[in-house]
């Protein structure tokens, strides 16, 4: 240092209090956590607040199963009467679907529809015994309800089933009382004719005690995202810190890697590959607490293990494209992809009729969705095709396929165009 330099000053450290003074400092985590508050409430809120209001063509069978002739002065029998009223309903809360006993049995069994109201064979001969010595037992209607497709949808078919046969019921009444009235019969028994249809309530498809009341298959899948996306996320920071683009911080102890000069595209590969190894772990240890220590209701355990391997590698995958892509706020459009509008669009917990219609629309590209439909068949529904699981494959692929792509693509155009990473330096 020349004589007439003065000497340096040693750095100050600004306080706290005059960084707040900053508007610029202010600026980004302001707008950026308003935006998340904002959608977040939005996307998750306006998927679950009004199940019943939104509820759409919730898929229900109506099987007539009486062939009895019709009563006296009456063009149809009981059992046609009751279909075609539940049929006529202009709600448009239910899709009813007119199937036989076993095309219900095999809709139910592959997760087609949420419920089925079945008229029994001989309905209107047991109904019409009612208004003579004969009758031996109080005419039926079942409701059938299918817990495997979540209690919410369960039970919003178990309504609108119930209320239909009860309605039924009424309607029957009606005609047996205003006939049993022009016979003079006495009024303790037009009260008893007044309702004389028995609702009684059975499961399609039985699930086991350990099955969360048709829960566990989404929470299940909500774990296999999450592997996914944290999985993702940590190696991406730990790979980054390690290789020197990152500086790595624990505690109060700070420190920055000499830099390990790569390409973008060679990055990304490192930190696919490392996913690739690490979601054997991690999958493996959701199926193994999940089953093996808390009980989880479970079958087809090889199957659901690759499942589960496959989900977890192909989220994670679609974790490191973007964050190759968007760089630091990768992880945030990770988030909103994979969970903030997953939840809402996963049709697990809230059926997907009884969602708004974006939801509905989402639901077709979203991992979360599909997961969830693999997941489902395989623990509740003997891994049937039919049920989900054949599209839940395809989707994985296609998942698989599009996160290769994506992340590749966008890499080798970085390093086409010479946007190499650059080391940060201390200011």
């Amino acid at each position: 240092m020349s004589a007439d330099q003065p000497p340096s000053r040693p750095l100050m450290q600004a306080s706290a209090a005059a960084l707040l003074r900053r508007p610029q400092l202010w600026l980004a985590p302001t707008v950026l956590s308003a935006l998340l508050a904002l959608f977040m409430s939005l996307l998750y809120m306006g998927g679950i607040v009004n199940p019943s209001g939104n509820l759409r063509h919730l898929p229900i069978a109506i099987v007539n199963s009486d062939t009895d002739k019709p009563l006296t002065g009456q063009a149809q029998n009981l059992g046609t009467q009751v279909e075609q009223a539940v049929l006529a309903d202009t709600s448009g809360k239910a899709q009813w679907r007119q199937l036989t006993y076993a095309q219900a049995q095999q809709q139910l069994r592959t997760a087609k529809i949420y419920g089925a109201l079945i008229i029994p064979a001989h309905f209107t001969t047991s109904v019409a015994a009612l208004t003579t010595t004969h009758a031996t037992a109080k005419p039926t209607l079942t409701v059938v309800t299918n817990p495997a497709l979540g209690s919410l949808g369960s039970s919003l078919a178990s309504q609108i089933t119930t209320t239909a046969a009860h309605t039924a019921s009424q309607n029957i009444g009606k005609q047996l009382t205003a006939a049993a009235s022009a016979q003079g019969t006495g009024t303790t028994t037009q009260l008893l004719l007044a309702d004389p249809v028995q609702v009684t309530t059975q499961v399609g498809v039985p699930i086991g005690q350990h099955s969360g009341l048709g829960l566990t298959a989404f929470y299940y899948t909500l774990l296999l995202v999450l592997a996914g996306f944290m999985g993702g996320s940590v190696i991406t920071t730990g790979v980054d810190g390690a290789l020197g683009y990152a500086d790595i911080e624990v505690g109060p102890w700070h420190y920055r890697r000499p830099t390990v000069p790569v390409s973008r595209t060679q990055g990304l590969l490192l930190k696919m590959a490392m996913t690739a190894g690490i979601s054997l772990l991690t999958s493996t240890l959701v199926m193994v607490t999940c089953i093996g220590i808390l009980g989880m209701d479970a079958s087809h355990l090889p199957l659901l293990w690759i499942f589960s391997y496959c989900a977890t590698l192909t989220v994670g995958l679609g974790v490191q494209a973007i964050n190759a892509a968007f760089g630091g706020i990768g992880q945030l459009v990770s988030m909103f992809v994979f969970m903030v509008l997953g939840l809402p669009s996963s049709g697990a917990t809230v059926p997907l009729q009884a969602v708004p219609g974006f939801y509905r629309w989402i639901s077709h590209i979203e991992p979360m969705h599909q997961l969830a439909e693999g997941v489902r068949a395989i623990v509740y529904f003997d891994a049937v095709g039919d049920a989900g699981l054949t599209q839940a494959w395809i989707m994985i692929a296609v998942g698989f396929a599009a996160a290769l792509a994506f992340g590749f693509t966008m890499t080798r155009y970085y390093d086409h165009k010479g946007l190499k990473r650059l080391t940060p330096q201390p200011t």
